[in-house]
């Protein structure tokens, strides 16, 4: 089936079976008053909006569609999508059962359409916050405290936006919105340090991954390319990168293919030229500008070192 594009939040109420929102541009929510999940068509949906969950205590086997790629439900606690992302839901007849009646389900669902953010500061800001193009595997997890922190703020705009329509409401709505992807953020770089385990294992399959690239192929391997081996994101991939080395993916990169191009110089008697070529440069002369501002010294001057 084509995904079903989702223009306005009260859209997505209205097939989701939720009560009608009291904003038509901000929602929240909580999935413990929801009595009921009903059975919907269709199951692939394209929102025009923002989506921001905290998702608790749901039943194991669901698994989400995002892109093009499948995760468990219950891997992530906090996730974030942005519009015209593709977003859909699988599960077998028992899991439906269990997800109809909302068994032990907590957390909430907040939903922000792009006009609410207009004539903003925060409407060009949601561009830097890469965590809007992160899959669902990479979502946020919280401690406790962060949580709270989170579901305090968010608690806040849901009475914002019921009780306080007024020529405030709107300017005081948006700083919340800002605070809380400002601690999401903050939360995201405390996890990158946190989970050092996982991310050095991720460093590791990055090393081998460029290692075979270089022995067995040409031309110089993408951002994309790299995130898309790795079954993350490149935004992703980048930021965890940052926070543990400092570099970025292209950096990587680059250094792996410095380290392969010393390989070159000092063990075989191919000219810089076809060492260049080898890795993928297009022209020697952006090889050899890119080895010098690496190592300082040129591509002949690092050979003739080991002659």
């Amino acid at each position: 089936m084509q995904p079903y594009r989702v223009k306005s939040i009260s859209e997505f109420h209205q097939l989701r079976g939720l009560p009608m929102t009291g904003h038509p541009l901000i929602s929240v929510v909580q999935f413990n008053t929801i009595k009921e999940l009903p059975v919907f068509e269709p199951k692939t949906l394209v929102p025009d909006f923002y989506l921001i969950a905290l998702k608790q205590g749901f039943a194991k086997g669901v698994k989400i569609k995002y892109g093009q790629q499948d995760y468990d439900f219950d891997a992530g606690v906090l996730s974030f999508m942005a519009p015209g992302q593709v977003f859909g839901m699988e599960m077998d007849e028992q899991t439906m059962r269990e997800m109809m009646a909302m068994k032990d389900a907590n957390g909430w669902m907040l939903m922000v359409h792009p006009d609410f953010l207009w004539n903003t500061p925060l409407a060009k800001k949601m561009r830097q916050y890469a965590f809007f193009d992160y899959g669902v595997n990479e979502a946020l997890f919280l401690s406790d405290k962060e949580e709270n922190t989170l579901v305090h703020i968010v608690n806040n705009i849901e009475q914002e936006i019921i009780a306080n329509i007024d020529t405030f409401s709107h300017n005081i709505t948006i700083s919340m919105l800002e605070a809380l992807l400002n601690y999401s953020e903050r939360f995201y770089q405390r996890q990158f340090l946190t989970r050092r385990r996982s991310s050095h294992q991720l460093l590791t399959q990055l090393d081998n991954l460029l290692e075979v690239y270089f022995k067995e192929q040409r031309g110089l391997p993408t951002v994309s390319y790299v995130a898309t081996q790795l079954h993350v994101s490149a935004d992703y991939l980048s930021g965890l990168l940052k926070a543990l080395t400092g570099l970025s993916t292209q950096q990587h990169i680059h250094e792996k293919l410095i380290e392969e191009a010393k390989v070159q110089l000092s063990t075989t008697t191919l000219s810089v030229s076809e060492i260049a070529y080898q890795l993928g440069f297009e022209y020697p002369q952006s090889f050899s500008k890119l080895f010098k501002a690496k190592t300082n010294l040129s591509p002949l001057a690092f050979r003739q070192s080991f002659n």
